[in-house]
């Protein structure tokens, strides 16, 4: 229809007395044909989005970020930098899990809500408000099908009754358990499945499908209860028996806690892998496009290696296979998405929450050759480089350069800005208070997003990266200078005063005006103490 009555406005110019004119006209006409077709065709090849989140993976985990020191081989990952960007200087706002997954999700540094340090506690209200927007949110009103496979750790309204508390909450934790099968409390009574039975017998209130995903299926924290999957606002399945005590040890379960019998978590992974592939299949195929948001659930702990992946990593170390098992994750993704026929039209972003915790063996580790943060100083829960700075690889296909490299700082805050732009909408004002879109990055600018960004130790305590500098908000500020001291080795606070008051400066702007970004001034959630 387009095509025939551009057409006969083409052909009328024909009547035109004037040659001018009529070349004119007809160039004014086919600009207009093509602009139109093209928006139409837009609007109906929007990209899908896969947001692949991995959960304690370190920058030096992923080869091609550390070919010097990486003994680990993550082939997966490495082709899809091959195919699309991979950002050096890209971070999560916090070194820990709760936090940055806030930030990404909505947008907004985690520290204007109510979590100023540490994580969602087991058993907690949600920390996303039913009303902010989320990328979820914001798919969904762009006409997008919206999912969430996998760890959540961001709050539930959880249905427990006062009465049933301490069937809940008199559990763990078992930090001096080293291992062997040792039942840590005695079997479940029948007050405790009574209690769990009223309890999860009801929908959870909260949780992804309130702040704008259309479905959910995952553990909310896999070393944490209940030990059962989630769907939707339904556990799958009524938990009753404790966790037994075997799976309960350093680097497995926290807690041993309410679980389905005979639960594994070895099951846990290979099952969220496959809800994520086959939602892929089913929807590849549907008009409506997708925003499918992976939060693995490794290689965080429980280190819990299939068969299949048990020293396949050449490193002695559980902590490494469950990195290489976690790779073949991502290629199966990717596979699916080649079979589905929807390779060339999916944005792929590949992440990681923070940095790799100290705690699986880096020492064994680094013995062997294998540098879990890089060059970086730090692990998770630190405000030092290796605790924040991320795996950070995006794949837009006719969009970006393949095996393209950028250098500029980013925060995965900016993938709501980013998102908004791919989706051709405007964000309100009062959400994605501090994301700017990294599309001209992906296009191949090389100019700054943004000027700068803060970060956060576990403890809450602030750093602000800004060019090549970072300032950490110690009683005595540390400064450091990352273009010659990467390691963060020598502080030169007291050489460069005048920097220093600079960025205090930004940082009071930022949190007095409740956002980063141009806008009206918004209010904090709570106050922000400096």
């Amino acid at each position: 229809m387009r095509l025939n009555y551009a057409s006969y406005f083409i052909k009328s110019c024909s009547s035109m007395k004037n040659d001018t004119m009529k070349i004119k006209l007809k160039i004014a006409l086919a600009l207009m044909f093509f602009v139109w077709t093209g928006f139409g065709c837009q609007a109906q090849n929007r990209p899908n989005i896969v947001i692949i989140l991995a959960d304690d993976l370190g920058y030096g985990d992923v080869h091609c970020n550390n070919l010097e020191f990486g003994r680990i081989p993550t082939p997966n990952i490495d082709r899809l930098a091959g195919k699309g960007m991979r950002f050096t200087d890209g971070h999560s706002s916090s070194a820990i899990c709760s936090p940055s997954r806030y930030t990404l999700l909505t947008g907004r540094y985690h520290w204007r809500s109510r979590l100023q340090k540490g994580i969602v506690d087991m058993w907690e209200q949600p920390l996303i408000n039913e009303d902010r927007l989320t990328i979820a949110g914001l798919a969904r009103q762009a006409g997008y099908r919206t999912a969430a496979i996998g760890k959540w750790h961001l709050g539930w309204d959880w249905p427990i009754a006062e009465e049933d508390r301490l069937h809940f909450t008199n559990i763990g934790p078992f930090e001096g358990v080293t291992s062997g099968d040792r039942m840590l409390r005695s079997p479940a009574t029948e007050e405790d499945r009574q209690a769990w039975e009223r309890t999860f017998a009801k929908p959870l209130g909260g949780g992804p499908t309130k702040v704008g995903f259309d479905t959910y299926f995952g553990t909310d924290v896999p070393n944490w209860p209940p030990f059962c999957f989630i769907e939707n606002n339904r556990t799958v399945g009524i938990p009753t028996e404790l966790l037994a005590g075997g799976q309960v040890a350093i680097n497995q379960a926290s807690f041993q806690g309410p679980a389905l019998k005979e639960w594994d978590l070895k099951q846990i992974l290979p099952v969220l892998t496959k809800r994520a592939t086959d939602f892929i299949a089913a929807h590849a195929r549907d008009k409506q496009p997708f925003l499918l948001y992976f939060s693995l659930t490794s290689p965080h702990t429980p280190l819990a290696v299939t068969d299949e992946w048990k020293n396949k990593s050449g490193l002695k170390n559980a902590y490494a296979d469950f990195v290489v098992q976690t790779d073949d994750v991502v290629g199966r993704v990717l596979a699916q998405l080649t079979a589905s026929g929807v390779e060339d039209n999916t944005v792929v972003m590949f992440l990681s929450d923070n940095g790799c915790g100290a705690y699986i063996g880096v020492k064994e580790l680094a013995a062997q050759g294998h540098a879990v943060s890089g060059p970086f100083r730090g692990y998770k829960g630190d405000v030092w480089e290796g605790g924040h700075r991320t795996p950070f690889i995006i794949r837009y296909p006719g969009v970006t350069q393949p095996g393209t490299v950028c250098d500029e700082l980013v925060l995965q805050a900016d993938i709501m800005a980013t998102l908004s732009e791919i989706f051709n909408t405007k964000l309100p004002d009062n959400a994605g208070e501090d994301s700017f879109s990294l599309l001209p990055l992906l296009k191949g600018s090389r100019k700054p997003i943004r000027e700068s960004a803060i970060v956060c130790r576990w403890d809450g305590v602030q750093a602000i990266m800004y060019g090549n500098w970072k300032l950490i908000f110690t009683p005595e500020p540390e400064l450091y200078n990352l273009a010659s001291d990467v390691g963060e080795t020598e502080n030169v606070a007291a050489e460069n005063q005048e920097l220093v008051t600079k960025m205090l400066t930004m940082r009071k702007k930022m949190v007095a005006d409740g956002r980063s970004t141009p806008g009206p001034r918004l209010e904090n959630d709570v106050e922000v103490k400096l």
